[in-house]
């Protein structure tokens, strides 16, 4: 277990009421050559754009079909457990979910192996060592123009959340250190200095909990707004306690978000703990994306952590899975999303 895993875990308690554990992360390699100080347009990701024609992710936004994403302990430094999900699930993620600790470089040429296997690289920008008050006032601009430079040279689709779970109280960039103002002020500032470096190949991931385990923490003074959103990546468990359906799960949240925007929803973070209801729980995720045209589809949490959250985690888990994932909605050519 990586360092990064270790203190996320620390900060969570066991996964009630739709709060799950934390994400994934391996250790920062140094950058390499997949695109700083590459023109627009023309880094080792663009063989699919002409010269010096930012890539368009306007088709990434809401395809036809359903995202199966999942993330992994070890990516994106190893694919390997991707290959081995896909045997196992029968069918590839084509969306990958990875973290990134605050002040730790992008690495170019591991995203562009994600999006050369078949995935939309999904990065989960982490600020535990800087303050939301430190990025608002401008004091991490080097570090974000860097990372926006070695993105926009990079010239694949990337989605970004940054500071997800920011209505819970368990991050240091969350309610009990900060206003709903630092939030937006912070997201504000970022995406601010990623447009102003020319960057117009990013998803803008938007990533509250679900509202079950916060309920007195409404979501609206946190969003930055339509014109910084593109998707809405809720983060939800079907845990031991608490709710356990899809509509009690994540309608109460879906509710409040429609009450203030129509930006199309991802459900960034989720899986089922290691009970025998899990097959159920399998079957009641992919039957609720599939009924919603507003959810764009999932990423499953297929870790190994306070819980088996892994879809093998059982052989009825796996075959429930396995059987799912078969929905023809689910899964597409994340370069060809219209094929």
């Amino acid at each position: 277990m990586s360092a990064s895993i270790s203190r996320r875990a620390a900060l969570l308690a066991a996964a009630l009421g739709g709060l799950g554990p934390a994400g994934c992360a391996g250790p920062t390699a140094p950058i390499g050559a997949g695109g700083q100080g590459a023109r627009p347009g023309s880094g080792p990701g663009s063989a699919s754009a002409a010269p010096n024609v930012p890539y368009d992710v306007t088709k990434l936004l809401k395809p036809k079909h359903k995202y199966l994403g999942a993330t992994f302990e070890g990516v994106p430094q190893t694919l390997a457990p991707v290959d081995a999900w896909t045997q196992l699930a029968g069918k590839a993620p084509n969306l990958l979910v990875y973290y990134l600790g605050w002040g730790d470089e992008f690495q170019p040429d591991q995203t562009l192996a994600v999006w050369r296997h078949g995935m939309l690289p999904y990065v989960a920008w982490e600020p535990f060592d800087k303050t939301l008050q430190q990025i608002a006032g401008g004091g991490e601009d080097d570090y974000i123009q860097r990372t926006a430079a070695a993105i926009r040279d990079l010239n694949i689709p990337v989605a970004i959340s940054f500071g997800h779970e920011m209505n819970g109280h368990w991050y240091p960039w969350g309610t009990r250190q900060n206003t709903p103002a630092d939030f937006v002020e912070a997201w504000h500032h970022l995406h601010d200095r990623f447009q102003d470096a020319g960057v117009s190949n990013v998803i803008w991931v938007w990533s509250p909990n679900v509202i079950n385990p916060v309920p007195t923490v409404q979501l609206q003074p946190y969003y930055p707004g339509d014109g910084y959103v593109d998707w809405l990546g809720v983060i939800g468990y079907y845990a031991t306690t608490g709710p356990h359906t899809f509509d009690t799960l994540f309608g109460p949240t879906l509710d409040e978000l429609r009450a203030f925007t129509t930006k199309p929803v991802l459900l960034s973070e989720t899986a089922s703990e290691s009970t025998p209801r899990k097959p159920a729980d399998i079957a009641d995720l992919f039957a609720g994306v599939a009924a919603r045209d507003d959810v764009l589809g999932f990423v499953w949490f297929n870790l190994n952590k306070e819980t088996d959250w892994r879809i093998d985690s059982s052989p009825q888990s796996l075959a429930a899975f396995r059987n799912a994932a078969a929905d023809p909605r689910f899964g597409f050519d994340a370069e060809h999303p219209d094929a």
